[in-house]
């Protein structure tokens, strides 16, 4: 069936006259818009699940867990705060101003695009759309073509809440995306790979528009003498084999002491039977990769080293087995590229010293773990290393931290959401001084002769 082009032109200018008529700006119509999101997730909660299932076969439990349960906190969050976040922000005037009050406005940016990813397709998608709504500015969707089912669901739910002045959802792929960005927004938030953020900040570029790219990487685990190996084993398998290894902050790889390294496998290996039981297939709780793609990418990754449990696949269901890889080759693309599956590899690291070297000498990670009862020893890993966000003794938790902007730095993204960090997102930060008539001092008018003293002295 041909498909009539997209008119992004015109969903662009439709929504940049409405913003226009300044009706976003107050308190209320911001509130309105988050109920509204509200009402439609709860109304669509059960489709919502069944296109989750659908796409990633994730069970309802991990659905709500990691994607449906922290939609409606952030909802909830951004209702009780929305009106203290629009409030302006004291800043301090200096004395060679005075009389003055010093401000920071947060004005809406106006018109935004939402590209969102596949793997967390729905909490992916609406966290940064509250984010946009809380802000005042109007959001176009483009939700991921791999996760059609829940796109589906997007695109209806939203379709039903809110005008497409408001809210737009364009559905489609790499041609649409592209069409997308052709045009001049006021901001484009990103979720996906390194590559791809590339080309959007590219596109952003030749409009200076700004942009939020949360990207991925290689996320690292540092495993030390003093950890809890049983803890720390069950929290990265755990972290790692959630939604099939498709999550952006999963552990990527582990650097551990290889004397710890038999053990640890055995760990993991029982971890993972607590979890899924003996066979992984047949657990309801473990998903599956999302396409024949990267399932047969998943599959030649695999190959970069000795698989020491795991390995089981098949190609009809795209289920792949929790897996723990040793040996691999540095230079492999196992080592190399952000595996997104459930892959594991351990990598030989005698000291913290080296796996600090290790990380230091890397892109910068979206997430990194340092495990070590020795406080000491995560507290310098802390100092030493740069990430976009980092947990110690555990994985992924960090995300759920309301409080706590998420993002990346470097290659692994810019820009940071969730809570007051996501109002932020898409507010600009307006700086405003406030002065009055009275006592207008001439000691910043010219002639300057005879004034430098005075300079020094005041400013």
């Amino acid at each position: 069936m041909l498909r009539t082009p997209l008119d992004a032109n015109s969903i662009v200018a439709r929504q940049r006259a409405f913003f226009e008529t300044r009706v976003t700006l107050p308190l209320e119509w911001r509130r309105e818009q988050l109920k509204a999101l509200e009402g439609a997730a709860r109304k669509h909660e059960a489709d919502i699940l069944a296109a989750l299932k659908a796409d990633l076969s994730k069970s309802p439990e991990e659905a709500y867990l990691t994607e449906v349960g922290s939609i409606y906190g952030e909802l909830k969050n951004a209702l009780k705060h929305v009106k203290a976040w629009m409030q302006p922000r004291r800043g301090s005037a200096p004395l060679v101003i005075q009389p003055a009050r010093a401000y920071q406005y947060a004005d809406p940016l106006g018109v935004t695009l939402i590209i969102a990813p596949w793997n967390y397709p729905y909490q992916l998608s609406i966290a940064p759309l509250i984010g946009a709504l809380a802000a005042g500015c109007t959001a176009v969707l483009k939700p991921s073509e791999h996760a059609p089912e829940t796109s589906r669901v997007l695109a209806r739910m939203l379709g039903e809440a809110f005008p497409p002045e408001v809210v737009a959802v364009v559905e489609g792929a790499a041609d649409e995306s592209r069409r997308l960005l052709e045009e001049r927004w006021d901001l484009i938030f990103f979720t996906g790979g390194t590559s791809v953020g590339r080309v959007v900040a590219e596109a952003a570029a030749k409009h200076l528009t700004p942009t939020v790219l949360e990207l991925g990487g290689k996320s690292p685990c540092i495993v030390d003498r003093s950890a809890d190996l049983e803890v720390t084993a069950r929290r990265i398998a755990w972290g790692k084999y959630v939604n099939a290894g498709q999550t952006c902050i999963a552990p990527d790889y582990v650097l551990i002491p290889p004397e710890l390294k038999g053990r640890f496998t055995d760990l993991v290996q029982k971890a993972v039977r607590s979890f899924y039981g003996p066979n992984a297939r047949e657990s309801g709780d473990y998903g599956r990769i999302i396409n024949a793609r990267h399932f047969e990418r998943l599959c030649t990754l695999a190959a970069d080293g000795k698989v020491a449990f795991g390995g089981e696949r098949d190609a009809a269901s795209r289920y792949f087995a929790p897996t723990v890889i040793t040996d691999a080759p540095l230079s492999s693309p196992l080592m190399q590229e952000e595996i997104f599956g459930p892959l594991l590899p351990l990598v030989d690291c005698p000291s913290i010293d080296d796996a600090i070297r290790f990380v230091r000498a890397r892109p910068k990670p979206l997430a990194l773990y340092s495990f070590a009862r020795d406080a000491a020893v995560n507290d310098r890993v802390l100092s030493e290393t740069s990430s976009g966000g980092a947990v110690t003794n555990d994985v992924c938790v960090h995300f759920a931290a309301e409080g706590l902007p998420f993002g990346g730095v470097g290659d692994s993204g810019s820009g940071g959401y969730h809570g007051q960090a996501s109002f932020d997102a898409f507010s600009h930060k307006k700086s405003v001084v406030k002065r009055p008539f009275a006592l207008d001092l001439k000691l910043r008018y010219p002639p300057y002769v005879g004034k430098l003293g005075l300079f020094k002295r005041f400013l």
